[in-house]
């Protein structure tokens, strides 16, 4: 059967979930639905599944993608949806099964939303600050690499970057970031904040993946 792809959300306590237990879950997930996955050729075969943005633990979303092949030549979308979501765990849910028309590669921009969480400062002032903050021309950060570590300048990577003081003691962000080429993850927000401006580096921080977009910030499906 031609490649499908899986819209679905990541919620709740599923968020603690690694993305190695994730894609074990999506098999097993299969298997109970009563659906064979397409495996690789050769002598370690592997189940044709892929996610385009494997996850970090502790970050919740409602936009992941995932390309998958099955064995049968024929299968009932609809169906399949509604048997897969009868055996996912707590706060994970297909939203939306389809033929994909474009490439993983064509993803380039995630929406994503956030908190900043402060026990002791005013947040209309943390708000004008961090504002003040991510309007730098440059944001030069550590980061692990595949060498190791390296200085990465993370502001190219963010597109647009809005924040809101709330009642109580939290500020929430909504923001536009590199995806992939390059991959900005949202915790780097809260690290350069620690490494650069300690004043106003949250007490706790939390993301969420909104929406997929392509290089013209077009919908990504």
């Amino acid at each position: 059967m031609n490649k499908l792809r899986m819209r679905f959300s990541k919620t709740g306590r599923a968020i603690y979930i690694s993305h190695l237990d994730l894609m074990a879950t999506m098999q097993r997930a299969f298997s109970r639905a009563g659906n064979r996955l397409k495996y690789s050729e050769g002598f370690n075969p592997r189940p044709q599944i892929s996610i385009a943005l494997p996850l970090s633990v502790g970050c919740s979303s409602v936009c992941e993608l995932m390309d998958f092949q099955l064995l049968e030549e024929q299968v009932d979308i609809t169906s399949l949806k509604d048997r897969l979501n009868a055996t996912m765990p707590e706060g994970i849910e297909v939203q939306e099964i389809y033929e994909p028309t474009r490439k993983n590669a064509e993803l380039k921009w995630l929406q994503i939303e956030g908190v900043f969480e402060y026990d002791d400062r005013p947040v209309y002032i943390m708000q004008e600050q961090l504002t003040a903050f991510f309007a730098r021309d440059s944001i030069v950060v550590e980061k692990k690499t595949k060498r190791g570590f390296g200085e990465v300048d993370i502001r190219p990577a963010i597109r647009e970057i809005s924040f809101f003081a709330r009642a109580g003691e939290s500020v929430a962000l909504a923001a536009t970031v590199s995806a992939q080429n390059p991959t900005l993850n949202p915790d780097l927000l809260p690290a350069a904040l620690r490494a650069l401006a300690p004043e106003i580096a949250p007490d706790f921080a939390k993301f969420t993946r909104i929406e997929t977009y392509d290089e013209n910030m077009s919908l990504f499906r």
